[in-house]
């Protein structure tokens, strides 16, 4: 199992496919796997990098440090590790926030940035969004909290049409590993994240995606990261705030065909 030490943590990575490097960035909940389908549509054209976050999956399990700015240096680790960069970084939700942060602090580590379902900065919308995440795992426990939080993860027609996906979804959900510490840690560390002032000086191609049904990072987020990162793409696409598992084919090709145009 590969894995590189950043800031005496271990963080997991597996490697898929060959060709152009996709590095996938996984939401909050931190685990590579997470990207489902994505991972062998990717791996049909590119050298897919699948890292877990720190705290999750299968990389050290420590709440210590838990920003998106060390999270960035963990991926900076894990390229340099696999010896591939410059990358192609495609992140979701947390992950976007992420691939932000890469591309404003080692942007020669990027060839390009795909932003999906993220914010450059928390409102008070979004505060007390996780603010009641965080009181439902406290008061209500893990299965209550993941069917509740399904409900504005998941596009409501995506649920009408595929109820048994999202039902094994929080299925799965349940079933891991669960730490109220670092869950914690997490959920402060996305709402703490705020890279607004800084996108003015993002130089890497960046695309910005976005469900027109997600009811987590709104697409005014989206709308504003694309605005304020020069020269940015932005799209909004048929789907909520997990459209790479509602409409895989739609994104990957979206985020594909990007990618095509910034090869070197």
């Amino acid at each position: 199992m590969p894995n590189v030490t950043s800031d005496g943590v271990s963080i997991h990575y597996e490697v898929k496919g060959q060709g152009s490097p996709v590095l996938l960035l996984a939401g909050l909940a931190g685990v590579g796997a997470s990207w489902g389908p994505q991972i062998d549509l990717f791996a049909e054209h590119h050298q897919v990098i699948v890292p877990d976050h720190r705290g999750t999956g299968a990389s050290g399990h420590t709440a210590r440090a838990m920003t998106i700015t060390q999270h960035a240096l963990d991926m900076a680790r894990v390229i340099e590790a696999v010896g591939c960069g410059p990358v192609h970084a495609v992140g979701s939700s947390t992950g976007g926030a992420i691939a932000q942060w890469l591309a404003i602090h080692h942007r020669e580590l990027l060839r390009s940035a795909t932003i999906v379902s993220s914010i450059a900065r928390a409102d008070a919308f979004y505060r007390r969004q996780f603010d009641m995440r965080r009181r439902m795992l406290t008061d209500s426990g893990l299965r209550a909290s993941t069917e509740a939080n399904a409900l504005f993860l998941f596009d409501p027609r995506f649920m009408r049409e595929h109820p048994e996906q999202v039902q094994a979804w929080v299925n799965a959900t349940v079933a891991g590993t669960f730490e109220r510490e670092i869950s914690f840690a997490r959920i402060d560390m996305i709402v703490g994240h705020d890279a607004f002032d800084e996108l003015p000086s993002i130089a890497t191609p960046t695309l910005v995606l976005v469900g027109e049904r997600d009811f987590c990072a709104p697409p005014y987020f989206s709308a504003e990261l694309a605005e304020r990162i020069p020269g940015a793409e932005f799209a909004i696409l048929d789907g909520g705030h997990f459209i790479f598992l509602e409409k895989p084919g739609l994104l990957h090709d979206t985020v594909e065909a990007f990618i095509a145009r910034h090869e070197r």
